[in-house]
This record gives C-alpha cells, structure tokens and sequence, in this order.
C-alpha cells in the first residue's frame, strides 16, 4: 500500500514539473541583451492579433504569411501587412515553396499578393516537406525553378530574398551551400548546428505564447550583427 501511495506521489510531482516546465517553454525566448532584434511569424493561424501590444512585448519585426503555391492566399495579410506598420513594427512577406507547382506561377502569386513597399523587409521563402506534396523534383530542376522564381520575386521587391530552410529540406537539395542567399533556420532552444553559412536569422520557438496575439507563435531573431 505505501509502494502504491509513493507511486502516486512520484506521478503527481512528475506532473506538477512537467507543467512547470512548459509554462516556461510557452514563454521562453532568446535573451534580448544578446539578440535585440526579435519578431514572430503571423498568420491566420495565430488569430487575432493586437499589434501595439505585440509591440509592447517586444516585437520589433514580424514576418507574415502571404502565400502558398500558385493559388493560396493567407486571408490575414493584407490586414496584418497595414497594421503591423501602423503599430511600428518592421513587416516582411512569406511564400511557402510548393514542390509541385510551377516556379513562375508562384512567384506570380506572391507578386499580386504582397505590395512593393521600399520600407518592407527581404520576401522570405519556406522551404519545407512538412504539409508538402510528395514529389521531389531532382536537383537540376528545382534549382533552375528556384532561380527563376527567384529573378521574379527580387525584381518585385528590389532585394535578395531570405531563405527559411529546414534541416530535412538542406540535407536532400543543399540549399544552403548551393545558393547565395540570406538564411533563416529553425531550432528549439538551441541556435541551429547545420546549414553550409552562418544563419542570418534563427526560428528559436515554436510554440511561444506571447501578450497581443491569441494563438502560440514562432518567434524569430536576428543574428546580432545583421541587426538594423
């Protein structure tokens, strides 16, 4: 009887610390002291969203998502693309690459999507498996339509595009070490340990709950010398 009345002692406690523990992973982010310039990804799924107060918490930029594909469109941006700089946070726009859909179509989505504002911050481009289609062009291909997307989408927006990239999509197409861009990579808790360069810009959490937006966040920040 004692063994079972410890047992559940032992099982209690081990549920109090792993509540604790994710009270504290829900609000964790990278000190600001070290890395001043922090922001969140936005979009649809993150619901309302107070942009003052996100700024108040710390938000000096935020990078929203505008399309998906050829066609699919985040019902939020526009939105969220006019109030986030009336709140005086710094907004740049997401494309998430389509492994089955042309590069031309997409870029021509993302460019009747996200306005030519010269105060925007770099497009940014998501490379990831994770939701994707199955099929996985071989190298040759995706680079080709890769640049071409590229050539568009810079032309529009009048600089370099910053790649996100995961750890999964690098190891298969080397994105990192076959394209001379900006990158962006994701890591919980710890700064990203793969990619041929050194990241510009690191997804820290995942899972961040942060004043001024209903639904958790992923929240990024600036290597500290990129910042400004």
């Amino acid at each position: 009887m004692r063994a079972v009345k410890l047992g559940a002692i032992w099982l209690l406690l081990a549920a109090i610390v792993a509540i604790i523990l994710w009270q504290v992973a829900i609000r964790w982010h990278p000190v600001t002291s070290q890395y001043p310039s922090q922001g969140p990804t936005i979009g649809a799924e993150q619901g309302d969203v107070h942009w003052p107060t996100l700024r108040a918490a710390g938000a000096e930029f935020a990078y929203l998502h505008a399309t998906d594909g050829d066609t699919d469109r985040d019902p939020t941006f526009a939105a969220h693309w006019a109030a986030s700089h009336e709140a005086g946070v710094r907004r740049g726009a997401i494309h998430v690459w389509e492994m089955c859909r042309l590069a031309s179509d997409q870029a021509a989505n993302f460019i009747a999507t996200v306005p030519d504002h010269p105060d925007a911050l770099p497009p940014a481009i998501i490379f990831d498996f994770e939701g994707n289609c199955a099929d996985r062009p071989d190298l040759a291909v995706f680079i080709s339509e890769l640049a071409s997307f590229l050539s568009m989408v810079e032309a529009h927006s009048e600089q370099p595009a910053l790649l996100y990239v995961t750890r999964e999509f690098d190891a298969e197409y080397e994105l990192t070490s076959r394209v001379e861009r900006s990158f962006w990579l994701p890591r919980r808790l710890f700064k990203p340990n793969f990619g041929a360069v050194p990241w510009i810009m690191w997804e820290a959490s995942d899972i961040r709950q942060v004043e001024g937006v209903e639904n958790p966040v992923r929240w990024n920040v600036v290597r500290p010398d990129q910042s400004g």
